[in-house]
């Protein structure tokens, strides 16, 4: 529901009564102020969702209270109601920012109408904000698949997309988890709401908190205004926590709360908050050991874990690779104004035996980079902007840290042609990891980095996309 509290200002009590009445048993919550000064000490402290005042007050009245809102509440609607309607003073009241109009004497249908009508208004405005920060990603939420176990992971999207529950998407990076809460919300009774994405691994802890479940004014340095969140965005539609693992523990005990009771309030505010909403989460993590290591809450894991869905990488669907190379491109030729090239039978080679270590989100920057850099209209194996397959697939045995230091080099050195150091060294470290038993110190010491290097490193790659 984007409004919850109405702010009622009359000068004359018994109009006041009766529209906090009316409000109240509409299901609002309802406050009241008896004249404009006391409105604007009230909005300051504590920004209301509406403000309903009468149009006629001394010293000032509706329109220059709706102004001296609109300054510092810019998104606030203000509803003007007056027994002294004209068209004259409608049409002013709206010019300068006024929701809505209302004539005296109001009955509570007509008051419940005006709410509803601004609400409606309010939630369109912002998903169209929301939206158009979305569109300007370039987000293309269109899924190809034709492999049997990607094919099979539809189908179960579709049966889930019909119940309520809540979804908890598991994969590595890459592996178009973003594809499928899209493909759900699509397919659900939701899909006239609104799907809002939050992704939990681009914030800080505050500011996470803050685009979850918004903020009042004054609330944190910074905070200027009173903001909605993403769970009251998402009101009536769908949620999608993107990298839910991510989350600090204390914020998974709020977030736990909203998934049980529905219910939260603003930071810095203490007015809850009702909102329907089906949450969608995703994570590349192994969230069962991240129980078992005391940095996921387990209540939380079991209350997200509703309907789990697994995405599987993109070297255990090969026969998905050349359908999603030719899908992108032909977009990323489209996007330049001119015909699709083709892939030569050698590029087509390349793309087959690659195994995709960044999935879906590797092939298409492959793809995209070399629609830009080809000249004329086929693309060769030697447009592909990736090392060779060997590189990535399981290579004959060999021992990267055994003391023979020639015999290494000679190994490594036609493995390692053509890929850029900052590959090679991601190479160097997730096979030392992989020969120590992940053990990050041991790997840390071997390789002469420090720890927290190391952990750096690892992290930063997390946040790429790239697997680790």
């Amino acid at each position: 529901m984007a409004i919850q509290r109405v702010l009622v200002v009359d000068d004359d009590p018994l109009s006041r009564e009766f529209l906090v009445d009316a409000i109240s048993a509409l299901g609002y919550q309802a406050e009241q102020a008896s004249g404009p000064q006391e409105a604007l000490a009230k909005a300051a402290g504590s920004a209301p969702d509406l403000v309903l005042s009468d149009l006629r007050m001394p010293g000032m009245d509706g329109i220059e209270l709706t102004e001296a809102l609109r300054k510092e509440h810019a998104e606030l609607p203000v509803v003007l109601v007056t027994a002294h309607g004209t068209i004259e003073n409608a049409v002013r009241a709206m010019r300068l920012g006024a929701a809505d109009f209302l004539l005296k004497p109001c009955t509570p249908e007509t008051i419940e109408l005006v709410i509803a009508r601004v609400a409606r208004t309010l939630q369109l405005e912002r998903e169209n904000e929301y939206l158009r920060r979305e569109l300007a990603g370039g987000e293309n939420p269109e899924i190809v698949a034709q492999s049997p176990c990607m094919l099979e992971t539809l189908r179960s999207a579709a049966r889930i997309a019909r119940s309520k529950g809540t979804v908890l998407i598991t994969g590595e990076s890459g592996t178009g988890k973003e594809r499928i809460a899209h493909y759900i919300h699509r397919n659900s009774p939701r899909n006239g709401g609104p799907l809002i994405r939050v992704n939990c691994a681009a914030l800080s802890e505050q500011l996470l908190e803050s685009e979850l479940f918004g903020h009042e004014r004054g609330a944190f340095t910074g905070a200027h205004r009173t903001r909605a969140g993403r769970f009251e965005l998402a009101d009536g539609g769908t949620l999608m926590l993107d990298e839910i693992g991510e989350i600090s523990t204390a914020l998974q005990s709020k977030l736990l709360r909203v998934l049980e009771e529905e219910e939260f309030e603003r930071v810095g505010g203490t007015v809850t908050m009702k909102v329907d909403v089906r949450v969608i989460a995703t994570t590349n993590r192994d969230l069962p050991n991240e129980v078992a290591e005391n940095r996921f809450r387990e209540d939380l894991y079991y209350r997200l874990h509703v309907l789990p869905l697994e995405i599987a990488p993109l070297r255990e669907r090969a026969q998905d690779i050349l359908p999603l190379a030719e899908h992108f491109l032909a977009h990323y030729a489209g996007a330049d104004g001119r015909p699709a090239p083709r892939f030569s039978r050698e590029a087509t080679e390349r793309l087959e035996q690659w195994s995709w270590p960044g999935n879906v989100r590797e092939l298409e920057n492959v793809i995209q980079r070399a629609v830009v850099l080809v000249q004329g209209d086929t693309i060769e194996a030697d447009d592909l902007a990736f090392g060779p397959a060997v590189v990535v697939r399981e290579p004959a045995p060999f021992d990267p840290l055994r003391d023979d230091k020639a015999e290494r080099e000679r190994e490594l050195s036609p493995r390692l042609a053509n890929l850029a150091m900052a590959d090679i060294e991601r190479v160097a470290i997730l096979a030392t990891l992989k020969c120590t038993g992940n053990n990050k110190t041991e790997a840390a010491r071997r390789l002469g980095l420090t720890a927290r290097t190391l952990s750096n490193k690892l992290k930063l790659w997390r946040s790429t996309g790239l697997p680790v």
